[in-house]
């Protein structure tokens, strides 16, 4: 069955008001910006959003106030520092409050394995001691069944949706990924429905040449998205650098809710899409920011 949908088809079609999402999960590489702008213009609201170190993509979705919840071990920006948004949404209500489940990146991914694997929890020494544990409603703990140790249970985390922006993928959904994979895996076959975004769509023979890079199988995915660029201005391995000065740009802008605003206008809601996106970015940050130079793997031989 062909996938293959425009950004606003897809999120129309496969978000919805209340959803658990996941994005963000290679930690500072391969964020689905435009998926998180496409959400925003499409003013979802009451999300729940799940992930490791998310960049600046929770803040601008917690501070265009689409977010109910947050289950993360980190919000902010980390060329700057916390997130500007989220700060005033937890400590102020602004605007609206959110309630936040803290964790640690690590229990964050067991979460998402357990999740992956169809089991209730999965067990850790991680965190044993440490304050974040202290009346969690995710992690408790538990005795060794073999008479070790204490440990404790991490509980499964299923998202509705998770969004990952990978390198290529063919309109069946099966997906190449190569680089950071954090917990993009985990998150994918933990959730309901996976909306993957690609640079390129490529046909079923260039998937198949190549297995063992097929990180995502089509049988997990809802839709397909092909947006080049649709990361920026984070990276992704081979094909664009990151981009740090919009980091330290939307850092500035976010100090205020009225900067925020005149960001929100400017890189969002006055731009219908991705292509618009990166035309207002210029052709020459582009060219700067495209990855020209070649370092490929080497050849390996899948005959039998």
């Amino acid at each position: 069955m062909k996938l293959k949908r425009s950004l606003r088809e897809a999120i129309a079609e496969q978000v919805h008001d209340g959803d658990a999402i996941a994005l963000g999960l290679a930690l500072e590489s391969g964020i689905p910006f435009a998926a998180v702008h496409e959400i925003i213009r499409q003013q979802r609201r009451d999300l729940t959003l799940i992930g490791p170190i998310s960049d600046m993509a929770f803040d601008q979705m917690i501070a265009a106030g689409t977010v109910a919840k947050v289950i993360a071990a980190w919000v902010g920006n980390v060329a700057g520092g916390s997130g500007y948004g989220f700060r005033r949404a937890y400590e102020q209500g602004q605007p609206r409050r959110i309630v936040m489940e803290d964790h640690s990146n690590f229990t964050v991914g067991l979460a998402l394995k357990a999740a992956a694997m169809g089991l209730p929890y999965l067990p850790t020494f991680t965190g044993i001691g440490g304050d974040i544990v202290r009346g969690h409603p995710r992690i408790r703990p538990i005795g060794d069944p073999f008479s070790g140790p204490d440990l404790l249970a991490v509980g499964a985390l299923r998202p509705d949706v998770a969004i990952i922006h990978v390198q290529r993928a063919d309109a069946q959904g099966n997906a190449h990924l190569w680089g950071n994979l954090g917990l993009t895996v985990e998150a994918a076959y933990a959730a309901r429905r996976t909306i993957v975004l690609c640079e390129e769509v490529v046909s079923e023979a260039v998937i198949r040449s190549d297995p063992n890079r097929t990180m995502i199988p089509g049988f997990l995915v809802s839709a397909v998205v092909e947006e080049p660029g649709g990361a920026l201005p984070s990276s992704v391995q081979g094909y664009w650098r990151r981009d740090f000065e919009p980091f330290l740009a939307y850092h500035r802008m976010s100090r205020t809710p009225e900067g925020f605003q005149s960001w929100l206008r400017e890189w969002v809601l006055d731009l219908p899409d991705r292509p618009a996106y990166l035309q207002h970015m210029g052709e020459a940050a582009l060219v700067r920011l495209r990855v020209s130079d070649r370092r490929p793997a080497a050849e390996a031989n899948f005959a039998p």
